[in-house]
C-alpha cells in the first residue's frame, strides 16, 4: 500500500477512463425515439431497454475481468474488455435489428465493465481509508458530469449527422484514453502482489467477499441507490418529452440535475476526510428517503406538479446521490484489498443485477405520471436506511 498522496495524472486518468461507460448511456438518451423508429420499435417504452440492458453487461462483465485481473495485472484485462467495447459498438452501427442491437448493448456493457470495476481496483490498489473515498468521490464526479455534456452532445451529433454519430464519437473518445492509459499509467498490481489463477480462485474470492459483512451490506445499499437512480436514467427523455412536451429542453434540464449531482459529489471529496465515509452516506440515506417520501406525500393524487417543482425534487434527490455513489463504493472495498479485483467485480455485479430489474419494473409503470419514480425512490431509500441499520458498527467505525 503507497502513501496517500495526490497524483494529479493517475486521478485524472482514473476519471477518463469511467466516463467512456457515461457517454454510452447519456449521451444516446436523445437518440432513443430516433433509434426506435430507425429499427422498427412499436412500443416506445421498450426503446428504455438500450439503456437499462447496458447495465446487465456491466454486472456480469465484472464477475469475468475482476478476478482475471487479481491474476494477471490490472492494464491487460482493460484492454480486452475495451476490444469487447469495439467489436459490440459495430454490432450496433451495423444491425436493423432491435433485437440485434439490445445483446450487442449487453456486449458493449460487458466490455465497459473492465474499465469501470478496474478503476475502482486501481484506485484501492494505491489508496485506503477514508482518502481512498476522497479519490474515489473525485473520479465519480468525473462520471457524473458526463451528463451536464452528454445529452446535448448527443442531441447535436444527431442533428449534424444521425444517431449513429453517438457510437462512432464513443469509439474514437475512448481509443484516446486507452492511448494514454497504455504510455502513461503504470501497473498498480505487482507481481509479487497478484493471485495464482486457479480454476477455483473466484470461489475463494467470492468467500472471503460474502463472509464480510460490510462489504455485503454496502454493496445491498449502492444496489438500492443505482437501481432507483437508473428508472429516473431510462425514463427522463420520455417523462420531459411526452409528460412536459419538453423535448427541445431535455438535455439541459438533464444537465442542470447532473450539476446537483457533481456539485455534491464534489462537496464530498473536501469533506469525506473530516467527517467520514460512513455518516457521510448514513447521512445522505435518510436525506434520499425523506426527500422522496415527502413528494409521494404532497403529490400521492398523481397528478404531475409543475416543471419547476418537479426539477427541484429531483435536484434535492440527487444531490443525496452525489454523497452515496463514492463512499458506498468505498465502504464496501475498504476491507478487500488483498481481493481488490474480485472485490470490485461482486460490489459492482450484486448492485447493477439488482438495479436492471428495479428500473426495468419501475420503468413500466413512467407513463402519465411522474409519481411512479418517486415511489420506487421511496422504497429503495427506505430498504437502505434499514441496512444500514442493520449493520452492527462499533463507534470508531463511524468515523472511518
Amino acid at each position: 500500500m503507497q502513501n496517500n498522496t495526490f497524483r494529479l495524472e493517475f486521478v485524472a486518468l482514473m476519471g477518463s477512463l469511467m466516463p467512456i461507460v457515461a457517454l454510452s448511456i447519456d449521451a444516446l438518451l436523445p437518440a432513443l425515439p430516433d433509434i426506435g423508429n430507425s429499427l422498427g420499435v412499436k412500443d416506445p417504452n421498450d426503446n428504455q431497454l438500450l439503456i437499462t440492458m447496458i447495465f446487465l453487461g456491466l454486472g456480469f462483465g465484472q464477475l469475468v475481468f475482476g478476478p482475471l485481473s487479481d491474476s494477471f495485472g490490472r492494464k491487460p484485462i482493460v484492454f480486452i474488455g475495451f476490444s469487447v467495447f469495439i467489436i459490440a459498438s459495430f454490432i450496433c452501427l451495423t444491425t436493423k435489428n432491435f433485437e440485434v442491437m439490445i445483446i450487442a448493448r449487453v456486449f458493449q456493457g460487458i466490455g465497459l465493465s473492465s474499465p469501470r470495476s478496474l478503476t475502482i481496483s486501481m484506485i484501492r490498489d494505491t489508496y485506503s481509508g477514508n482518502y481512498m473515498a476522497k479519490i474515489v468521490s473525485i473520479v465519480v464526479m468525473f462520471f457524473l458530469l458526463i451528463p451536464i455534456i452528454a445529452p446535448t452532445l448527443g442531441q447535436l451529433l444527431i442533428n449534424i449527422w444521425n444517431w449513429k454519430a453517438i457510437f462512432y464519437f464513443n469509439l474514437i473518445f475512448g481509443a484516446l484514453i486507452m492511448f494514454w492509459f497504455w504510455f502513461r499509467q503504470p501497473e498498480t498490481l505487482p507481481k509479487e502482489r497478484r493471485i495464482k489463477f486457479t480454476s477455483h480462485l473466484f470461489i475463494d474470492g467470492a468467500k472471503i467477499f460474502f463472509g464480510n459483512k460490510e462489504a455485503v451490506g454496502y454493496t445491498l445499499v449502492s444496489g438500492f441507490i443505482t437501481g432507483s437512480f437508473m428508472v429516473y436514467l431510462s425514463t427522463s427523455q420520455q417523462i420531459f418529452q411526452n409528460q412536459y412536451q419538453m423535448g427541445d429542453m431535455f438535455p439541459y434540464i438533464f444537465a442542470s440535475l447532473a450539476i446537483s449531482i457533481g456539485f455534491a459529489t464534489f462537496l464530498n471529496s473536501r469533506l469525506v476526510e473530516k467527517y467520514g465515509m460512513m455518516r457521510i452516506a448514513y447521512l445522505a440515506t435518510i436525506a434520499y428517503a425523506l426527500i422522496s417520501l415527502s413528494y409521494v406525500a404532497i403529490f400521492w393524487s398523481g397528478i404531475n406538479p409543475s416543471i419547476g417543482i418537479l426539477v427541484c425534487f429531483f435536484a434535492l434527490q440527487f444531490f443525496a446521490v452525489g454523497f452515496l455513489f463514492g463512499n458506498l463504493r468505498a465502504l464496501a472495498m475498504q476491507p478487500l484489498g488483498h481481493i481488490a479485483g474480485i472485490g470490485a467485480a461482486l460490489n459492482g455485479f450484486i448492485s447493477t443485477v439488482l438495479a436492471v430489474p428495479i428500473a426495468n419494473y419501475i420503468g413500466k409503470f413512467v407513463d402519465h405520471s411522474v409519481l411512479p419514480l418517486f415511489i420506487g425512490f421511496s422504497i429503495f431509500g427506505v430498504l437502505s436506511f434499514i441496512a444500514f441499520a442493520i449493520l452492527k458498527r462499533k463507534p470508531s467505525q463511524f468515523s472511518q
